[in-house]
């Protein structure tokens, strides 16, 4: 049923579309010959390049939410929003890559539930493969209903039509070609969504006359500090998001940023894919370079939209009352006003790619998740590898199914970003923390990983439902009554990282850990680590690092 539309397609933008679809099926066709063991589907065969692999590695995190939710949440907040692409994941890329991968990789595990099997026992691992599948099907969620309100917005789909057809492709493709299938498809769709996505920023800058013409109507249109990144940080109430420096640097930049990019198996798994531990280390390293540059493709389009569209946008919420725009739909406002024939079809493959790539991310993590630490650990342990192949293929359909129902959850939320970053509060913050421990302290003990998982999770959502039961709770919580959604979930995930390492260590200390011989391959302290002082120093991952982290703390001081 079609509702009001912003543009219809020209033939050559539907060609153009046409010809990508056939593309992705194809390579799941094609690939499926090359996935016949469990290894193939769940892990690409162990066989991918650095580069490759790091460019999957930062393409899963380049879907639809990322477009969409970033652009809403740039126009809500201002560039803030880049705080998500630099503090919030550069210095979390470098550390795994440096630091965690080589025990990702030496414990030759399946997923990061996995790794807490070695390390913790079984309680450990249930408990994480649990928490990790419910994200990831809520996570698969956003990108359907991300990908839908694209044809909503843009095409003129009625949305609940376009959930149900934008999702199955990527079961298609995911089912036939496994996380082989997933990673090529990922960074043929990483071109393609730089191509259809620069658009916009190039053509609204030279609308807006640059950064400094941009900067000048943003001013004129909106009060508050929307252009910069951390002068407004040194109280709460200067700043879009009612947030103070101390929840940007310890909330985000150290809780939630190492909690995703170390421990979220979404990204983890694409690295687990590398043929060797080199290309393990580097491919974090690669990704955290391209990482850098995200912003100008969907940090700039929220910025352009304040200074540029004639209309005021609000919450979804109100959004749905009143039948005004909503934050989320910046990017196909602003996709609709710069974009004719040809170049139209050519944004909308780019969001659609981010779609697919995002989603088929999730459904592939989900399906390893589930068959090998759900399935294969507590139903049926003793299978053939077939079995656990046609399982992963037919609980991938599944997934999708279960996120087509999450995706309606998504529209209770002000903007998407909001409610991905309450996910990572109550899941990923804490997981965070029991895995730091369980690498690096080896007197952590079974009993206290369990045990401090589940508390940090659980203490999570108790504050969740405490601010929503009694909003006065936020001055507790955020300390501030000013602090916004956004800034609610940054103190909420340093929150519950604090407690799990609390009842980790408490509880450690008063049970008894695992002898070294045990802990080897899984800790420092107990495990030889290979060396690479054969390898020049331009091809080491430590240099490269380094040089990444150097471009990083320049950006923070231009954008200051």
């Amino acid at each position: 049923m079609p509702t009001t539309r912003l543009l219809a397609l020209a033939p050559v933008d539907i060609a153009v579309i046409t010809i990508y679809f056939v593309i992705v099926l194809g390579i799941g066709f094609y690939l499926k010959r090359f996935t016949k063991t469990g290894e193939d589907f769940f892990l690409a065969g162990r066989d991918m390049t650095a580069w490759i692999a790091g460019l999957s590695f930062v393409a899963a995190n380049l879907g639809s939410l990322e477009l969409m939710g970033w652009a809403a949440a740039s126009y809500q907040y201002g560039i803030l929003a880049a705080h998500w692409y630099w503090i919030g994941a550069i210095p979390a890329m470098l550390f795994l890559g440096i630091v965690m991968m080589p025990f990702y990789y030496i414990s030759k595990t399946h997923s990061v539930p996995g790794y807490l099997k070695l390390r913790f026992g079984e309680q450990a691992r249930t408990l994480s493969a649990i928490t990790f599948g419910f994200m990831t099907v809520l996570m698969s969620g956003i990108n359907m209903y991300s990908m839908a309100l694209v044809l909503k917005v843009v095409l003129g789909w009625d949305i609940h039509f376009s959930i149900w057809v934008s999702s199955i492709t990527v079961a298609l493709y995911v089912m036939l070609g496994g996380l082989l299938s997933a990673i090529f498809n990922e960074v043929l769709q990483f071109v393609l969504i730089w191509a259809g996505a620069l658009l916009i920023p190039i053509l609204g800058l030279v609308e807006a006359g640059g950064w400094s013409g941009m900067v000048a109507r943003i001013h004129q249109n909106v009060q508050g500090n929307y252009t910069h990144l951390w002068g407004p940080l040194g109280s709460f109430t200067d700043n879009p998001m009612g947030i103070h420096w101390t929840g940007i640097v310890l909330g985000l930049g150290w809780v939630t940023s190492f909690g995703y990019w170390t421990t979220d198996f979404l990204v983890v798994q694409r690295v687990l894919a590398a043929k060797n531990l080199r290309a393990a280390r580097m491919a974090p390293v690669i990704g955290a370079g391209f990482k850098m540059l995200v912003p100008f493709i969907v940090i700039l389009p929220g910025l352009l939209a304040l200074a540029v569209l004639p209309e005021k946008l609000v919450g979804e919420t109100q959004a749905l009352a009143t039948g005004a725009h909503s934050y989320n739909e910046v990017l196909p406002l602003m996709l609709a006003r710069y974009c004719g024939p040809g170049l139209l079809g050519l944004g909308i493959t780019a969001l659609i790619a981010g779609f697919m790539s995002g989603m088929a991310g999730n459904v592939s993590a989900f399906a390893t998740v589930w068959t090998y630490d759900i399935y294969r650990a507590n139903i049926r342990p003793s299978a053939s590898d077939q079995h656990y192949v046609a399982m992963g293929r037919w609980c991938t359909l599944a997934g999708v199914l279960i996120s087509i129902g999450t995706a309606y959850l998504v529209m209770q939320f002000a903007s998407i970003m909001d409610y991905v970053q309450a996910l990572f509060s109550f899941f990923i913050a804490p997981l965070f923390g029991t895995v730091l421990l369980g690498m690096l302290w080896r007197r952590a003990t079974p009993s206290g990983g369990f045990w401090g998982l589940l508390a940090g999770t659980l203490s999570s959502i108790a504050m969740w439902a405490w601010v929503k039961v009694d909003p006065s709770a936020l001055r507790i919580i955020a300390l501030s009554p000013n602090a916004r959604d956004m800034a609610e979930n940054m103190y909420r995930a340093l929150w519950s990282w604090l407690i799990c390492v609390t009842v980790t260590v408490a509880v450690s200390m008063l049970t008894t850990p695992k002898p070294d011989t045990e802990l080897e391959g899984l800790v420092y302290g107990v495990t030889p680590l290979p060396s690479e002082e054969r390898l020049p120093w331009h091809s080491r991952p430590v240099f490269w690092a380094g040089v990444v982290f150097a471009v990083f703390l320049i950006l923070q001081v231009i954008f200051w």
